[in-house]
C-alpha cells in the first residue's frame, strides 16, 4: 500500500502525495477503558486506520492521531461512573473541552498555512463531543480557506454492522469488529466474560460476544469509501470558491478562538453537567470520577 501517515513519510513522498490529493484527515480518539477484550486506544485506533484506508484509496495524507480527548468532567463524568465504575486507576488520556478544541483549531491552521485545499476531522471517541466538532467546524470555517468537515466514524459506517442499522456502540460489537479488522492484535474476545460470570466489563457493550472481523473489515471499507465521496465534494467546494481567507498565523488563532469560538463554548454540549435526556444524578464525593465532575463556568486559560 501507498504510504500516507505524515509522521512515516518522506518529504519528496509528501509533497508528491499533497499535489496528487491536497486532502488532510486528522484523526482523533481517547484511551478509556473499552471492555476486558479490546485496548484501550480503540477510538483514535479505529479513526487513524480508517482514515488511513481512505487515503490509500482515495487519495490524501493522514497527520498523526491525536489521543488526548474529552473525558472525567459534566456528563462524560456521570457516564464513567456508570458504566466504568469506581476503579483505583482511570487509565484516560482526558483532556477539559477547551484544551481539545482550541488544539484542533491550531491544526486547522497548520492545514490552511500548508495549503491543504480540504480536511476531514474524524473522531472516533463519542459522547456528545462530535456535535461539538461539527459546531467548531460551522464557526471556524469563515475565517479559514481549507474546506472544513468534521464528523464521528459512525456518521459514514453506512449500512451498519451486517446491514441491521448498528453504526456505532461503546465496545460493543460494532466498535470491537472494527478495532479487530484494523488491529488484530489489540482485541482478544476470549477476554469478554462469559455468561452469567461477568465480572468487571469496564464499559463493555453487552451485545460484544456478536462481534466479527470480517464484518468489521467489511464496515472499514464502507466507511472508506464514504470518505473518499466527501473528500472529492470539499476538494470541489474549494475549485469552486477559490476562498480568499486563510487562517496562517499564532496570532490569528488566538484571536479566532477568543472572539468567535470561547463565547460560545459554555454552550458547548460536552461543556454540561449532564447530556440531554440521561437520568439527574450525582457523584460521591468519594468516587475517582467527582473531582473534575463540575464545569467550571468559565474555562480557566
Amino acid at each position: 500500500m501507498t504510504e500516507v501517515r505524515w509522521e512515516r513519510m518522506f518529504i519528496d513522498q509528501l509533497e508528491a502525495a499533497f499535489q496528487r490529493c491536497p486532502l488532510i484527515y486528522f484523526a482523533y480518539g481517547l484511551c478509556e477503558p473499552h471492555g476486558p477484550q479490546c485496548a484501550l486506544g480503540l477510538d483514535a485506533l479505529k479513526a487513524h486506520a480508517i482514515a488511513c484506508r481512505a487515503a490509500e484509496q482515495y487519495g490524501g495524507i493522514v497527520a498523526p492521531p491525536d489521543f488526548w480527548h474529552i473525558h472525567e468532567l459534566g456528563g462524560y463524568a456521570l457516564w464513567a461512573q456508570q458504566a466504568i465504575g469506581d476503579v483505583p486507576r482511570t487509565w484516560l488520556t482526558a483532556v477539559p473541552p477547551w484544551v481539545h478544541f482550541k488544539n484542533v483549531l491550531y491544526q486547522i491552521r497548520m492545514a490552511d498555512a500548508i495549503g491543504f485545499h480540504a480536511a476531514i476531522l474524524l473522531t472516533g471517541h463519542y459522547g456528545p463531543n462530535w456535535r461539538d466538532l461539527k459546531t467548531l467546524v460551522s464557526l471556524v470555517q469563515p475565517h479559514c480557506g481549507v474546506r472544513l468537515y468534521g464528523l464521528p466514524d459512525f456518521e459514514c459506517n453506512q449500512p451498519g454492522f451486517d446491514g441491521d442499522g448498528a453504526t456505532g456502540d461503546h465496545a460493543g460489537k460494532v466498535e470491537t469488529s472494527l478495532l479487530w479488522a484494523v488491529a488484530p492484535d489489540c482485541v482478544d474476545v476470549s477476554r469478554i466474560p462469559a455468561a452469567g460470570n461477568p465480572g468487571s466489563l469496564y464499559a463493555m457493550g453487552v451485545d460484544a460476544i456478536q462481534a466479527n472481523r470480517q464484518i468489521g473489515e467489511r464496515m472499514v471499507a464502507d466507511e472508506a469509501s464514504w470518505l473518499g465521496s466527501k473528500g472529492r465534494q470539499l476538494l470541489g467546494e474549494y475549485d469552486r470558491i477559490r476562498p480568499a481567507e486563510r487562517l496562517l498565523t499564532f496570532e490569528q488563532v488566538e484571536q479566532v478562538w477568543h472572539s468567535v469560538v470561547e463565547p460560545q463554548l459554555p454552550v458547548f454540549e460536552s461543556m454540561q453537567e449532564a447530556w440531554k435526556d440521561s437520568p439527574t444524578q450525582a457523584i460521591k464525593e468519594s468516587s475517582v470520577w467527582y473531582a473534575n465532575w463540575h464545569v467550571p463556568t468559565v474555562p480557566e486559560r
